[in-house]
């Protein structure tokens, strides 16, 4: 029998809804799974850590060569900025003058000798004829004073003497020390000043190996470094020679090494700081005085502290904070106390322990009181990173 089409019609209606009403019944939610997140417990270094400034390098040495005798200079006898060695010749004054000062000074000399001489033997005659009561004391007396006088005389002549042949030597500039000289002041042929403060300058010279670097720390660390001395955990730069490290504009790193070597007696009341100096060898002559420098100077260390990355430290305003997971893998917020970063690692000063399971990775995605599903890693040692790089 066959069914009319209204009747069919109806029937694939009604399954039709039926159908949509099963599909519109809800599943029931299926459980979420806690957040994945890294943990790792804190990395245990032994660190140093090193106070950084600027400074300023200088010359340990360094010489004005003036005239010491007036005179025409004669010759030159260096090139602009070479290097120069303690004694070499220099420059030349026109030594004639002095020279013929010497010459006169000799015959003067051999003048004031012969009259000692004669001096002598009237003394040794008439010390004979008094014997015999030949002349009077008052005779004796005066040939006596007379040997004394030229005995004087000679005493000058040769102070004289050197006095001409010093300034017979002084024609003669030479390097006073050794190091890099600068350009010359005077030319061939001027007439020069010497031996009074007005004296002419005719060059300066500047010893490089080694230099010195001078730099300034302000109060606070200054106190620092004197509390840290009365509680031995760093001796003061006044009595040893602790390491300094620097480094030039173009270095990467600080591939100098020094040790200070003095500390200025009082603070500057204009700038409030304490100024330092380091000396550093210079085989190289790539150190030269006046140019700026980093320094790093041993603050503190070595010491024992935790380091963790920095993305792991959230913050709270102006609290730090990190999370730490428990046995039950139940996140919780622990306040913590920063330091100064180590390579990409930051040092924690306080609030951490060595066994704390922290986050590492993923914090964002972390509620204080809320489980998590952690990722045990390891922190790596930034050290051994660099050491394994090719």
């Amino acid at each position: 029998m066959n069914i009319s089409n209204p009747i069919k019609n109806s029937l694939y209606t009604l399954l039709l809804a039926l159908s949509l009403h099963g599909c519109n019944q809800e599943a029931p939610p299926a459980e979420q799974k806690p957040p994945e997140v890294t943990i790792a417990t804190p990395l245990v270094k032994q660190i140093t850590d090193w106070d950084e400034y600027t400074g300023r390098l200088d010359a340990v040495e360094s010489v004005e060569v003036r005239a010491r005798v007036s005179g025409y200079l004669e010759s030159i006898h260096f090139g602009d900025g070479a290097l120069v060695e303690k004694g070499d010749l220099l420059f030349v004054i026109d030594p004639r003058p002095s020279q013929a000062r010497v010459d006169e000074a000799k015959a003067q000399l051999t003048s004031v000798s012969v009259r000692l001489q004669l001096a002598k033997n009237d003394l040794e005659r008439a010390q004979r004829l008094f014997k015999s009561r030949a002349i009077s004391e008052e005779e004796l007396d005066s040939r006596t004073q007379q040997q004394r006088e030229a005995v004087a005389a000679l005493e000058a002549s040769k102070a004289a003497l050197q006095t001409t042949e010093l300034d017979l030597e002084f024609t003669h500039v030479k390097a006073p020390i050794s190091g890099r000289i600068g350009r010359k002041l005077v030319t061939e042929g001027n007439l020069v000043s010497g031996g009074s403060a007005g004296s002419t300058l005719l060059t300066t010279i500047v010893s490089l190996d080694p230099i010195h670097v001078y730099f300034t720390a302000d109060e606070r660390a200054f106190l620092n470094y004197a509390r840290l001395d009365k509680t031995g955990a760093r001796p003061s730069s006044r009595t040893t020679a602790n390491p300094v490290r620097l480094q030039l504009a173009d270095e990467k790193g600080f591939p100098h090494e020094g040790h200070m070597d003095f500390v200025d007696n009082r603070i500057d009341e204009a700038t409030g700081t304490m100024q330092g100096r380091a000396v550093f060898d210079n085989p190289d002559r790539i150190l030269t005085p006046g140019l700026f420098a980093r320094v790093q100077l041993l603050g503190e260390g070595p010491y024992e502290t935790l380091l963790i990355p920095d993305e792991a430290i959230g913050t709270d305003q102006s609290k730090k904070f990190v999370y730490t997971v428990d046995d039950q893998n139940v996140a919780q917020r622990l306040p913590i106390e920063p330091g100064r970063m180590l390579g990409d690692l930051r040092i924690i000063r306080e609030g951490l322990k060595k066994t704390d399971r922290i986050v590492i990775n993923g914090i964002q995605r972390v509620k204080a009181g809320s489980p998590v599903t952690p990722d045990v890693k390891s922190i790596e040692d930034p050290d051994s990173i660099a050491q394994t790089k090719p």
